[in-house]
């Protein structure tokens, strides 16, 4: 257990970066001498390995919290003053990207599971009463699935319009549900598990009409990577909610402020697998290719997707961003 003495002492330095912080938030970094430029710096990498110190202490969770975000401060503010780099978006997506998602996995497993269980829930109740499939996607659709029939053949004559339709589609529910985090998480957890049991319910009709491979096979190709967004959307809206509804040592609007940058960030990174996933489900998904050869696609997809998102960790060291 860290000591008490040591944290006084410590505390004096923390307190002396969290000052220099807010100077320069107020007046700029020319605001700061030559000295105290150096002492950022200095005080930057010292309150680093403090950090790593108190979080071998399970009792000191809310300084690790504290210290995680007066270094994400810091870091912020000290490397704000370099040039703008051209290719500054490739190195976000290429090398950064992948260290904030695995900072906030747990909050992008937490929004599959709670799609997963609202899809297991739309497929019971559709099993259990085949009219409540009905209520959900309408007689229309039901018919059609009836007649053994997929929805999708006329995205197949209007293919590069149905793809920036699908694209701007998934983007918003994509950005709904990130955004629906401010409402201290309900709204995402409701998005969430409403397009969950919409296609359990959408799963479990088309098994009840023996059209499963035909819908698999259509939804696989594009569903690898429209999903994940889907997750990673949720999970960055509860990672908002978390800043709101849990703010630790800061102010609530700081705390909010402070989540949302890491959320954005979070939910930026969709933009390339959607897009790719709009294209694939215009001009793949609805088509007549083997359904060997779509599903070999999803798998390629995915696989390529994960081995993206769990780059080695040297290349993601130098990046990984841990929320607090």
């Amino acid at each position: 257990m860290i000591s008490t003495k040591w944290l006084e002492k410590r505390k004096a330095h923390w307190d002396r970066l969290e000052k220099l912080l807010d100077q320069s938030r107020g007046k700029g970094l020319r605001s700061l001498t030559r000295q105290e430029l150096q002492d950022l710096g200095l005080l930057y990498r010292q309150i680093a390995a403090d950090l790593a110190v108190i979080r071998e202490d399970s009792s000191s969770v809310h300084f690790a919290r504290y210290l995680n975000q007066l270094l994400a401060r810091a870091h912020n503010i000290i490397y704000s003053g370099r040039k703008t780099n051209p290719l500054a978006a490739l190195t976000f997506f290429w090398d950064t990207y992948p260290g904030v998602f695995r900072a906030h996995l747990t909050y992008c497993l937490t929004a599959l599971i709670v799609f997963l269980g609202a899809g297991v829930f739309g497929t019971l109740l559709t099993l259990q009463d085949p009219d409540f499939q009905l209520r959900i996607l309408g007689p229309r659709m039901v018919e059609t699935i009836e007649r053994r029939e997929m929805w999708t053949h006329s995205i197949l004559a209007i293919k590069p319009l149905a793809s920036s339709a699908i694209m701007t589609n998934n983007m918003s529910v994509a950005f709904t549900t990130f955004a629906a985090g401010i409402t201290a998480g309900v709204g995402t957890l409701f998005l969430l598990g409403f397009n969950g049991m919409m296609m359990g319910v959408i799963a479990s009709a088309c098994w009840l009409a023996g059209m499963s491979l035909k819908l698999w096979s259509f939804v696989a190709p594009h569903g690898v990577l429209e999903l994940p967004a889907i997750f990673i959307a949720g999970g960055a809206g509860l990672w908002l909610a978390q800043g709101l509804l849990f703010p630790g040592v800061l102010p609530r609007r700081e705390a909010v402020a402070r989540a949302g940058a890491d959320a954005v960030k979070l939910v930026l990174g969709t933009i390339p697998m959607l897009v790719i996933a709009g294209v694939v489900e215009a001009f793949v998904s609805p088509t007549n290719l083997p359904v060997s050869l779509k599903f070999a696609m999803a798998a390629a997809l995915f696989t390529l997707l994960v081995a993206y998102l769990w780059w080695p960790a040297k290349r993601a060291a130098k990046s990984e961003v841990r929320p607090g």
